[in-house]
């Protein structure tokens, strides 16, 4: 599903515009005139970020975005504003006063639609792993005492001299923080020790690494596993729209201009630095509390007793965004004579191998569970029953395409799959709900093994 976005500008002609620019993107889109009536539309058609015209004086562009974002309604959604004055204090204000971006005015149309992917993936990822917490919490797992946090681990990345460096002497006095200073090199070359950051602020706007090397340091930060959780702020140069976009379509999650003052950068700092902490948080009660008690031992997927809440939990998101679930059910095809011909040991590494390429194949937020045996179940959010049918035809092939290894005295063994699938359209509130999705979803995989195996079916109420 795309993502619905709320464009809120007395501006008839701005509404217009940006609507138009929005729809061309394929978001879906709703526009209006003032806070009221955008109170209105998020009770009903709650959005997934919101687009602010911010052009009056610095304290009204205050007042207007804290009413927002301080009403009960529009607190989670991510807020962009929009035709602020291209100065630092202007910028401080909107961001001070509740915005997580700002766009002056003439709008950049690369920077502005990659800002939206990347607020879009942080409302994804946050939906997550709250979603997951709330599961835990369902459970009955209490969430753990907070531990002492103390200050927080930021490097710069710089070829300035350190020092210097006023990049890092401003963030070292707003952040009351010790700030490292390091070549960028340097800490890719340290990556695999046992240091982790909660926040790189990377110096784009210094002389000393071309554009592509820059680009590949953002990249390799966000895909290494010792940087890939920390934050990423990039200092850009000045009107350098395009640039700063690619920035944050490679994996940083905020970019400011090289002429920002030191406040305004301290106060980007410490947004990104508790987002990073908050998601740590959610992150360790999953692990902590769930991975035991849920997790199946063999495939390190979740297992039936997580399933149950958490699809409660889905179907309740998807009532109440009015986006459809799509359920699935597989089952290995002949799994019997695997175990029969090769021995139990093959069939485990058969399962476990399954396991990892469903994991691999689907999105975070996708439930991937092992019921039981041969059996998996697939959750997934937002997914209507074209993308579903085309999910579970991608699915099986992953599975039929790639013989399996089931150790060295036997040659890899070719498996399917049958696959059964239903999707919800508008979920009723009764809670037997989910469950018959989840026997709609049987019976389509029994339809799947009837029909010849190795075939996905659809349940009479998706096709």
């Amino acid at each position: 599903m795309p993502g619905r976005i709320l464009i809120v500008d007395t501006v008839a002609t701005n509404r217009i515009v940006l609507k138009a620019k929005m729809l061309a993107a394929q978001y879906v889109v709703d526009s209006c005139a003032s806070k009221a009536e955008a109170t209105a539309l998020i009770a009903n058609n709650r959005p997934d970020l919101i687009l602010m015209n911010l052009s009056g004086t610095i304290e009204e562009q205050r007042r207007q975005c804290q009413e927002l974002r301080r009403s009960s309604s529009a607190a989670p959604i991510s807020i962009i504003a929009v035709g602020v004055a291209d100065t630092s204090k202007a910028r401080f204000a909107a961001l001070d006063a509740g915005a997580d971006d700002v766009l002056p005015h003439p709008i950049n149309d690369a920077l502005l639609l990659a800002r939206i992917r990347s607020l879009l993936r942080v409302r994804s990822t946050s939906q997550e792993l709250a979603l997951r917490d709330g599961t835990s919490r369902a459970l009955g797992f209490e969430e753990k005492r907070a531990a002492f946090e103390g200050t927080a681990r930021v490097v710069v990345l710089t070829h300035a001299n350190p020092y210097n460096c006023e990049l890092a002497a401003g963030l070292k006095a707003g952040l009351r923080s010790t700030v490292q200073i390091s070549p960028p090199a340097d800490v890719l070359m340290s990556a695999g020790e046992n240091v982790v950051h909660d926040l790189f602020v990377v110096d784009a706007a210094v002389h000393g690494m071309g554009q592509g090397e820059l680009f590949g340091l953002v990249s390799d930060l966000r895909s290494r596993a010792q940087t890939r959780l920390g934050m990423q702020l990039v200092i850009v140069p000045q009107n350098t729209p395009d640039i700063a976009a690619m920035f944050l379509d490679l994996g940083a999650d905020d970019v400011a201009p090289c002429n920002c003052d030191a406040a305004e950068i301290t106060l980007r700092a410490k947004r990104l630095i508790a987002r990073k902490r908050q998601h740590d948080k959610l992150r360790d009660t999953v692990r902590n509390g769930l991975n035991a008690a849920v997790t199946d031992p063999l495939t390190g997927l979740f297992n039936r007793r997580y399933v149950e809440p958490h699809l409660a939990r889905l179907a309740d998101q998807s009532r109440k965004t009015g986006r459809e679930l799509a359920i699935m059910m597989i089952d290995i095809d002949h799994f019997k004579s695997v175990n029969d011909t090769y021995g139990h040991s093959a069939g485990d590494k058969v399962l476990v191998a399954l396991a990892n390429r469903l994991r691999e194949n689907l999105r975070a937020i996708d439930l991937v569970a092992r019921m039981g045996g041969e059996e998996f179940l697939i959750a997934m959010p937002g997914t209507s029953v074209t993308d579903a049918r085309l999910a579970a035809d991608r699915l099986r092939e992953l599975v039929n395409t790639k013989p399996f290894d089931v150790g060295d005295d036997h040659t890899a063994i070719r498996v399917t799959v049958s696959v059964g699938v239903a999707v919800s359209g508008k979920l009723k509130a009764e809670s037997s709900a989910i469950s018959k999705m989840c026997d709609q979803a049987d019976k389509a995989l029994y339809a799947a093994k009837s029909a010849g195996r190795d075939q996905v079916a659809m349940s009479h109420s998706a096709a």
